[in-house]
């Protein structure tokens, strides 16, 4: 990663802060070319976040950029795993994040989540659902699924007993590409 990897928006428009993305990437790089285990993960990159400024980088790119450096560093994790402990105990750390997983999949739809508060809006549950369907049949079926389907899904907004609160629902998809990172 370089300084001017990403475009630009016009001056009018409102992107990414270029000092703010070409530092985080500039360290990325650094940390992940020196082979630190464990100095940066793929939560970690999956949680930066960057402040948005007129005639910044266009979101999209980074964003897209953020998603193949969130993979690297999963794959990393995984060939350090392997190289310590084996592809059994691999095996064994994914199997036990996908069974917490499972274990929200299985409550019954419209109570996997917990409602907003308040009058505020939150996820319409119908579309969390069914999301949450489609891991079920990734778990119990192998219907293909990948950490893309999860991260490209959109939410309805909705108040009410027919809405989740965003923040467990964020919390517990982004849990979910993790699994799905170490499947692939």
């Amino acid at each position: 990663m370089s300084e001017g990897m990403f475009r630009t928006v016009s001056r009018l428009r409102s992107g990414y802060d270029p000092d703010e993305v070409d530092e985080f990437f500039d360290h990325a790089r650094s940390v992940y070319e020196a082979g630190q285990p464990g100095a940066l993960t793929g939560k970690d990159v999956r949680s930066v976040a960057f402040d948005m400024v007129r005639g910044g980088y266009v979101t999209s790119a980074v964003d897209a950029a953020l998603d193949r450096l969130e993979a690297a560093f999963v794959a990393r994790s995984r060939a350090e795993v392997l190289a310590e402990r084996g592809q059994q105990a691999w095996m064994e750390m994914l199997a036990d994040q996908a069974r917490t997983l499972y274990g929200r999949l299985t409550r019954p739809d419209g109570e996997r989540f917990a409602p907003p508060a308040g009058r505020q809006q939150g996820y319409d549950a119908d579309d969390v659902d069914d999301l949450c369907e489609r891991l079920v049949a990734y778990f119990d079926k192998g219907v293909p699924l990948t950490a893309q389907d999860i991260r490209s899904a959109t939410f309805g907004r909705r108040r009410g007993k027919h809405a989740y609160a965003e923040a467990p629902v964020d919390a517990f998809f982004a849990r979910a590409v993790e699994v799905l990172l170490g499947a692939e």
